[in-house]
């Protein structure tokens, strides 16, 4: 297990050498979205119009902030169930997209689609939102602000603290961390 500080913008070239497990602190840009925003851009994409960012090299971190009191930049900014976007995520990642922040499980097509374009698959801890919003500089709704707090925006991050859990090569944290236990048992 190593430890990285990574720039998003970085993350397209630094994925196929990340492993699971490792630990990666995350500055730079990332957008939120969760299952609203992922059928919007969906139906985007099947009209041929444009998405709200550019995939290419993008990470999206699977969020709904809470509104920021006066003397923060965000609210609570806690990662949701990443399952939930599942169906959107081959599709993005076939476009482009580069990595993905959430909580828990991946389906197969998912681990597919992050092995094919050699991306990266990031859970953040969850139920400790209000501690990361700490590592949030900035925030900009940049569409679907009609969703309110699953409108798509733009963060700005430092060393926003991540764990590697599915990485290019297909390991899956949620398969190997069990049987990395049970042998430590033995």
């Amino acid at each position: 297990m190593a430890t990285y500080h990574l720039e998003a913008a970085e993350l397209k070239q630094a994925a196929p050498t990340l492993r699971t497990f490792d630990r990666v602190y995350l500055s730079g840009t990332v957008y939120t979205a969760r299952d609203a925003a992922h059928k919007k851009m969906a139906a985007l994409i099947r009209e041929g119009k444009p998405l709200p960012f550019p995939l290419e090299g993008a990470t999206i971190y699977y969020a709904g902030p809470t509104p920021s009191p006066d003397h923060l930049p965000i609210g609570s900014c806690g990662p949701t169930t990443s399952g939930r976007m599942d169906v959107y995520a081959p599709e993005l990642m076939d476009l482009g997209l580069c990595g993905m922040i959430g909580k828990g499980e991946r389906k197969p097509p998912v681990i597919d689609a992050v092995v094919r374009n050699q991306g990266v698959y990031f859970c953040a801890v969850g139920g400790a939102g209000a501690l990361a919003c700490q590592s949030i500089t900035s925030c900009e709704v940049i569409a679907f602000e009609e969703l309110g707090c699953e409108s798509v925006k733009k963060l700005t991050l430092k060393e926003f603290p991540l764990i590697v859990a599915i990485d290019c090569e297909g390991t899956d944290i949620f398969q190997e961390g069990p049987r990395k236990y049970l042998e430590q048992k033995s």
